[in-house]
């Protein structure tokens, strides 16, 4: 999949620098960042992660009741918390394997908690805007800080968190009736290097208006002393980036954010929709070309309604599992941990979460005046 998403990367960005190469160059100026951003993320959920971090946390949620609806409402807010620090990508990467095996250590039915895992990481990733790459893009046009996104996006980001948590819930509620086994010994963690980083990467999405660089320079230097003490093996730090992936979707981005530049047809498009009708271009074009390309298209000019441009895009792949970069992520996690995540079921759960989370977003902006 990485390989052909590259080569397809790859064809659409010579396209675009040769027919329009000044547009080519304004969208790669525009959508480089976020990438930059989600690698150094990827990098310092990486350290967390072999600090074990993630695999203590979920262990001390299987342990810590004997109510399944007790554990399952601790992982919604476990990974809402770490896609709104560390990106909803990261948190599918090491998370899900961790809220497999916390469930099938108290001998519960894991599917409530592998698809919580997709859906919240999505709807959670309104709260910074590093906690999806999307935000990155439409927030070259808004010139916010880390915290003033935050007072802008907090109340429709938990309202999407909450609801989508409720209906995933509610969806598989027989699945969390069911009292707890006992968990068997903690995992051990590490409170050091892992946390350090996640501390300061937070700290730097928070303050800093371009973070991206920043961000990745803890990550690296992070990896780089793991892997100087060979705690970390080079193979994996690769297999967590994801290179040819995130090229592809890079000059898929490009390519597209240039046609945007030279075609007006998405700006008008938005210029004559309001609050509600743009989530929902936004959302259905994230399904048809994923959520970041989107992204680079609608928002290659300023959009008339940022932010619920921004909801579009960060629920909207809630819908399938083409909307989302985090959903392969989440396919790939889910899988090496030997659970069996169905496409169908979750685009069958996703007609269902992905309106209601809109619904509840696109309410919140308006109770709050934002839009």
């Amino acid at each position: 999949m990485g390989r052909v998403v590259a080569a397809a990367g790859l064809a659409a960005l010579l396209a675009a620098a040769v027919a329009a190469p000044g547009d080519a160059r304004a969208a790669a100026d525009q959508v480089w960042s976020p990438f930059v951003l989600v690698a150094g993320l990827l990098l310092v959920g990486l350290v967390a992660d072999e600090d074990g971090l993630f695999a203590a946390t979920g262990h001390r949620l299987a342990s810590a009741t004997g109510s399944g609806v007790i554990l399952y409402a601790g992982s919604a807010a476990l990974v809402a918390g770490v896609t709104a620090l560390l990106n909803l990508d990261t948190a599918v990467a090491f998370l899900t394997p961790v809220l497999v095996h916390a469930a099938r250590r108290r001998g519960e039915d894991e599917t409530a908690l592998l698809y919580a895992c997709i859906f919240l990481a999505n709807a959670g990733s309104l709260f910074l805007p590093g906690s999806n790459l999307t935000n990155l893009i439409v927030l070259g046009h808004l010139h916010l800080s880390g915290g003033e996104f935050l007072a802008r996006l907090w109340a429709p980001g938990l309202a999407a968190v909450v609801v989508t948590a409720a209906a995933v819930g509610l969806a598989h509620r027989r699945a969390l009736g069911r009292l707890a086994a006992d968990p068997g010994r903690p995992d051990r963690y590490v409170l050091g290097l892992g946390l350090a980083a996640v501390v300061v990467s937070a700290a730097l999405v928070l303050v800093l208006r371009a973070p991206a660089l920043p961000v990745l320079v803890v990550g690296l230097t992070a990896v780089g002393l793991r892997l100087q003490a060979r705690r970390e093996k080079p193979a994996r730090v690769a297999a967590v980036l994801g290179l040819p992936l995130l090229a592809g979707l890079f000059g898929v981005a490009v390519a597209l954010g240039a046609l945007g530049r030279v075609w007006s047809g998405p700006a008008r498009l938005l210029a004559h929709t309001g609050s509600v009708g743009t989530a929902v271009v936004a959302a259905a074009t994230s399904v048809l070309v994923n959520n970041l390309p989107a992204a680079a298209l609608l928002a290659a000019r300023t959009p008339p309604h940022p932010f619920s441009l921004l909801v579009g895009l960060d629920l909207g792949p809630n819908l399938l599992v083409t909307g989302s970069l985090a959903w392969l992520l989440w396919l790939r996690s889910a899988r090496a941990a030997g659970a069996a995540p169905s496409g169908r079921g979750a685009a069958r759960l996703g007609l269902v979460v992905a309106p209601l989370g809109l619904a509840a977003a696109l309410g919140a902006l308006a109770l709050t005046g934002t839009r």
